[in-house]
């Protein structure tokens, strides 16, 4: 390793690394310390009102927020990071002797994708497997605190448990695990065969089972009709559903392990609840958002490896410029894939697409 190493890689671009990995460290750490101190200033009342314990407050809520956020700016601190760097190496001339040197700038650009592998290996494996489980830390205690203040139950509420069987729930209450107004239908391809409705249902977490309750069942064969009345008894039943099918919560599939949310999309394309465009798109997310450490590595350099007057100014500031239209991008892709026609993963790719192209053509104009 040591030999494929020195081969590769000179003592020009050591430095480069060692610059570049020491301003991200540096930057991700002053990130992260005003995105808590000003998070603890926001929900500072919340923590007090429900007598949050330090424990509680350090070990759940800021060991999934702070993994959350660092992972999420990352690719943009970087690109900060990339631009602050370069742009003062620029503006103290050490670039130039290196492209005067026969070095070309794709070969000055090896120490940059060597740092933005490292980041893209250590972001993509974070997205995987360690933010899912963070998140989880963070949604849970988020909910238990009710941080979000609003009901989180759906209302009227229609699920496909399997190719023949439809349910509807006209509301649903989380503290009992309890249901009202609940119809099944079965179907015998377009044919309704039976018909089921209860009053109210109500979730076992022991059993597993839903309870119904002063329900009536009416059968349907060609013109005979049968009518059976429980007349106050409860039945229970092994239905595919669960409480949280009939609850939402802000970022609750980003909690979900990658295999866990692969399933549930899955059953999803069966269900038909409306949320398999952002469960996709989550999904995908994970896997391409990474690559933004390339992309943005890329124009990085490009606006800010040339000598200009008003020393490293400018390149900055138009690096906070690009970093806010990213973001714009992003949400929009993100509006479009849920609310409209886009493709989830046309969706996920659309910033860096678009990005790509735009590095692609400061590439071409850079510095050689």
């Amino acid at each position: 390793m040591k030999a494929i190493l020195d081969r590769y890689l000179k003592v020009i671009d050591w430095y480069i690394i060692k610059k570049y990995l020491g301003t991200f460290v540096f930057t991700l750490g002053i990130f992260t310390v005003v995105t808590v101190v000003f998070d603890i200033s926001e929900h500072l009342d919340n923590f007090l009102k429900n007598h949050s314990t330090f424990k509680e407050i350090a070990f759940q809520y800021y060991a999934g927020f702070i993994p959350f956020y660092l992972n999420l700016l990352s690719p943009l601190i970087n690109f900060l990071a990339v631009i602050f760097f370069t742009a003062k190496m620029a503006n103290q001339t050490e670039i130039v002797p290196i492209l005067s040197s026969k070095a070309s700038f794709n070969r000055f650009l090896r120490p940059y994708f060597v740092c933005a592998l490292l980041i893209f290996i250590v972001s993509f494996f974070a997205n995987i497997y360690l933010i899912p489980f963070t998140n989880r830390l963070k949604i849970t205690f988020e909910n238990a605190h009710q941080f979000n203040g609003e009901d989180p139950t759906k209302s009227e509420v229609h699920i496909q448990l399997d190719k023949h069987t439809f349910v509807y729930m006209q509301s649903f209450d989380n503290t009992i695990h309890t249901g009202y107004q609940f119809i099944m239908e079965k179907f015998d391809d377009d044919k309704l065969r039976e018909k089921l409705c209860a009053g109210s249902v109500v979730y076992d977490s022991v059993k597993r089972v839903w309870s119904l309750r002063n329900y009536t069942v009416k059968y349907i064969n060609g013109l005979k009709e049968g009518w059976f009345d429980s007349k106050g008894k409860i039945k229970d039943t092994v239905l595919d559903m669960r409480p949280t099918d009939f609850i939402v919560y802000d970022n609750a599939y980003t909690a979900m392990p990658t295999s866990e949310l692969s399933r549930n999309i899955e059953k999803e394309k069966i269900r038909g609840t409306g949320a398999l465009k952002e469960m996709e798109y989550v999904k995908y997310q994970r896997f391409i958002y990474p690559l933004s450490s390339f992309v943005l590595t890329l124009i990085g350099v490009s606006i800010s490896s040339r000598k200009v007057r008003g020393g490293i100014g400018l390149p900055l500031g138009i690096g906070i410029f690009l970093c806010f239209t990213y973001i714009v991008v992003d949400r929009f892709a993100f509006v479009f894939a849920i609310k409209g026609s886009l493709p989830p993963l046309i969706a996920v790719c659309v910033p860096n697409g678009i990005f790509g192209l735009v590095g692609y053509y400061l590439l071409s104009k850079a510095p050689k």
